[in-house]
C-alpha cells in the first residue's frame, strides 16, 4: 500500500484512523507560522494572500507540521473565496486558479516530506523532526461566510436577518466545486458559527456535484453552544445526517471548553470528533489582532489531550496561535497512548 492511500469514501476516515491506530494528529495555526516567516497577512484575505505574495512559505509551514508529527493538514484556503478575489481585482478563472493553487501546494509539501522520509535512516532526528512514513491527508478548508466579510462575524454568527440558506449555498457553492476538483482527500468545513451555514454545507454535499468527504467543525465561546448561540446538539445533529461528512467537532474554541463539548456532541453523532482548539488567547474583531497574554501554554494545552481522547475525540490538532511545537507535543503525547482513542 501506499504511503497515502487512503479510499476516496465516506469511509475514508474510519479506514485513515484505523491505519493512525485509532487517534490521528492534525496541523496547527498557519496564519501566525507564516507571519514568523515573515509574512505579511494585514489584509482582508488574510492568510489567503499569501498564495498570490509567497507560496513558498505556505509550503514550509506544511512541511513544518508534518515534520513536527501532523497526519493530516490544511490548506491555506481558510479565507480564499472567489468573491474576495474578485474583489482584489482578479477574474473569476484567476480566482478559480487561486484556489486550486491552495491545494496544490498542500499537495506538494506532502510529496516533499515523504521524499524526506525516503532518503533519511532514521523516523526521528535529534532536533526532534518526525520523518516517518505514514498516511497523510490533506484537507481543503472551508471558512465561513463570516470570514470573508472579515468583520470578525465568524466569531458571532450574526450575518442578519436578510441572510438566507440559499444564498449561503450560492455563496459557497463553485468555491467548494473548485476545491474538490483540486484533488485533496477531504473538505474541512472550518469555524462554522451558526446552524444555517451547517444547513447549508450538508446540502452542497448532499446535491451531488461534490465527489470527496468532508468534516464539520463548530466554533464555540461558552462551552455549550455554537457562537451564534445556537445548539450545538443542533448544528451537530445536521452534520451527522450527512453521509459524506466523516467527522464532526469543534475549531478555534478555547481549550477550556473542549471537554465538555466532546462529551455534547457524543449525544448525536457516531461519526469520529475532531479538536483542535485555538490556544485560548482572545482575539480582538476590531483591531484584527490577538490579545497577548490571555492564553495558555504548550504544556498547558498538551496537558488536556489524553483526556480529550478517552472522552471521545479521535483527531486532535491546533488552530490559531498553535505551533509546530504544540503539534509536536501532541504527537509526542498520542503515540505513548496509540490506542487513547478507539475507533468506533
Amino acid at each position: 500500500m501506499e504511503a497515502h492511500y487512503i479510499p476516496t469514501t465516506p469511509s475514508l476516515m474510519r479506514e485513515f484512523l484505523r491505519q493512525a491506530g485509532g487517534a490521528a494528529v492534525i496541523d496547527g495555526g498557519l496564519a501566525t507560522e507564516l507571519e514568523r516567516h515573515g509574512a505579511d497577512l494585514n489584509d482582508p484575505l488574510w492568510s489567503a494572500k499569501c498564495l498570490l505574495t509567497s507560496p513558498h512559505l505556505i509550503r514550509s509551514v506544511h512541511l513544518d507540521y508534518l515534520e513536527a508529527g501532523a497526519d493530516i493538514i490544511i490548506t491555506a484556503s481558510y479565507q480564499a473565496t472567489i468573491q474576495g478575489f474578485e474583489a482584489k481585482g482578479f477574474s473569476k478563472e484567476q480566482s478559480e486558479t487561486l484556489l486550486k493553487r491552495s491545494v496544490e501546494i498542500a499537495l506538494e509539501a506532502r510529496d516533499m516530506y515523504y521524499e524526506r522520509c525516503n532518503s533519511s535512516s532514521s523516523d526521528r532526528i535529534g532536533d526532534g523532526t518526525i520523518l516517518k512514513i505514514r498516511p497523510i491527508l490533506v484537507a481543503a478548508s472551508v471558512g465561513s461566510y463570516g470570514a470573508y466579510l472579515a468583520d470578525g462575524s465568524e466569531y458571532s454568527g450574526d450575518y442578519g436577518d436578510a441572510m438566507t440558506l440559499e444564498a449561503l449555498k450560492e455563496f459557497h457553492r463553485r468555491r467548494v466545486q473548485v476545491l474538490a476538483e483540486a484533488g485533496p482527500d477531504l473538505i474541512a468545513f472550518e469555524t462554522v458559527p451558526n446552524k444555517i451555514e451547517a444547513q447549508a454545507y450538508v446540502e452542497l454535499l448532499e446535491e451531488g456535484d461534490i465527489k470527496i468527504p468532508a468534516w464539520l467543525s463548530f466554533n464555540s465561546k461558552d462551552g455549550i453552544n455554537v457562537v451564534s448561540g445556537d445548539s450545538l446538539l443542533e448544528c451537530a445533529s445536521i452534520a451527522e445526517s450527512c453521509k459524506q461528512v466523516v467527522a464532526v467537532g469543534i475549531n478555534c474554541t478555547p481549550p477550556r471548553f473542549i471537554h465538555e463539548l466532546i462529551l455534547a456532541i457524543k449525544k448525536v453523532t457516531t461519526k469520529p470528533i475532531v479538536i483542535y482548539p485555538n490556544s485560548g488567547e482572545r482575539y480582538d474583531a476590531d483591531r484584527k489582532e490577538w490579545v497577548e497574554n490571555t492564553g495558555v501554554s504548550d504544556e498547558d494545552f498538551v496537558s488536556h489531550v489524553n483526556k480529550w481522547c478517552e472522552v471521545g475525540a479521535s483527531l486532535v490538532g491546533g488552530c490559531c496561535r498553535t505551533t509546530p511545537d504544540t503539534i509536536r507535543a501532541i504527537y509526542r503525547t498520542l503515540s505513548h497512548e496509540s490506542a487513547a482513542a478507539p475507533v468506533q
